[in-house]
């Protein structure tokens, strides 16, 4: 009996080391990574295979570097850009973030309701109309908040994800492209541009960019970090911690761009939304692996929604130093209001890309700020001592932040182009 229980014992707390990754890779894997993703996979291949790996390396660094400066100063990223830049700068953050989240949580879900509805079509004729999905997965996130609790949302989650890796893995091994086609996917190179195609590879890499390289994730990476209570004497935890997230950010990103590379494209079938690939992938993998990609997708939804409606409530705790007890009213109405934003898409049968525009804006011009601030807060000596950033250390921020804004500025005129 005593054996079980230390067992069962060391298996939690073996697992309470990855929750914070998991937590990141749930927030990071959404049905916009889906979409982008299987977008890339389907129109070049896996030609752009080398983008993924070059912004989970870039995720991997500033994880760490957020991380580090928290467990040496032991002040979160919002606090400190409130304390030592100006409180302007924490107050930009939490608009544009929250601007986001408000966008991706009503994109998000309409995303999740479309491709629900759509797969139903399999069982029931004229399928379940997707409002009635949309309020079931609404309820379903709303519920586990209202526990309040960061660990049971960690669990809660790790189940999700854990169910989301597995659907994308195995379908990695049902639609596999060539092995010669994945090893020249990682050599850089930018593709032709398809003859049926009017916009080139570029805006692709930055939406692959912008939704790997993420600004909020680093944010709250920050506040999971002292929540964790990490030190510096924890570093070697948190950077297996952060390899963790990141090796499975990228094995699942490169399944779901797979999926689409194995079917989609050698077909020249194109893919323009999400629930395309369940309506294209039948007569070309079979419904067993629609079946599987469908759960990847509705998982990769759902677990995104946990920390999209829990934003706000975590920046205002960041921001003022406050306990993040999340069973207070005012927080219980703010993730309300904001959970409800996913049924605004099926109701009014809007357009998910559409609504989603305004979040990709805001998201295009944080991360060379997300950039900067750290370059800035990681050289001040009177906050670092003997572990700000060294030469190498800056280099390489120099030029993930010359990235950024590349990436930022094709963003931006993609979003411009979608609007006019």
């Amino acid at each position: 009996m005593n054996k079980t229980k230390n067992l069962k014992a060391k298996i939690s707390r073996g697992l309470a080391l990855f929750l914070p990754g998991i937590f990141l890779l749930g927030f990071n894997i959404g049905t916009g990574s889906v979409t982008s993703m299987a977008k890339a996979g389907a129109t070049y291949g896996m030609s752009l295979l080398w983008t993924i790996i070059a912004s989970c390396l870039a995720t991997y660094f500033m994880i760490n570097l957020y991380s580090r400066y928290t467990m040496v100063t032991g002040e979160t990223a919002l606090h400190a850009f409130r304390k030592h830049i100006h409180p302007a700068v924490g107050i930009f953050f939490i608009v544009a973030l929250t601007a986001g989240v408000m966008g991706s949580v009503m994109g998000v879900m309409g995303i999740v309701a479309d491709i629900s509805h759509v797969w139903s079509k399999s069982f029931i004729a004229d399928g379940i109309p997707a409002t009635y999905f949309a309020a079931f997965f609404v309820s379903l996130v709303y519920i586990i908040f209202w526990n309040g609790e960061t660990q049971f949302f960690e669990r809660a989650l790790a189940v999700i994800v854990a169910v989301m890796s597995v659907s994308f893995l195995v379908n990695f091994f049902i639609l596999t492209p060539p092995l010669s086609e994945i090893l020249n996917g990682l050599i850089p190179n930018v593709p032709a541009i398809p003859d049926d195609l009017d916009k080139g590879p570029y805006l692709v890499i930055a939406s692959l960019v912008g939704t790997t390289v993420f600004s909020g994730l680093f944010i709250i990476r920050t506040t999971l970090v002292k929540e964790a209570g990490w030190s510096i004497a924890d570093a070697k935890t948190q950077r297996r911690d952060a390899i963790v997230s990141v090796s499975l950010m990228f094995i699942i990103s490169m399944s779901i761009m797979a999926a689409a590379a194995g079917t989609l494209f050698p077909a020249n079938l194109g893919l323009t939304k999400a629930s395309q690939m369940i309506e294209l992938l039948e007569p070309l993998a079979g419904s067993m692996a629609v079946a599987i990609f469908a759960i990847g997708i509705i998982s990769a939804g759902v677990s995104s929604q946990f920390p999209n409606v829990l934003m706000l409530p975590w920046l205002l705790c960041d921001y003022n130093q406050s306990p993040r007890e999340m069973k207070l009213p005012k927080y219980r109405i703010i993730v309300l209001l904001i959970s409800l934003l996913g049924l605004v898409v099926p109701i009014f049968d809007a357009p998910p890309v559409f609504v989603m525009i305004i979040s990709q804006a805001f998201n295009a011009v944080i991360l060379p700020v997300t950039v900067a601030c750290i370059l800035y807060l990681g050289n001040r000596k009177d906050l670092m001592d003997k572990y700000r950033f060294n030469t190498s250390t800056n280099s390489i921020l120099v030029l993930i932040l010359a990235f950024s804004i590349f990436t930022s500025t094709i963003g931006i005129k993609g979003v411009l182009q979608l609007i006019a």
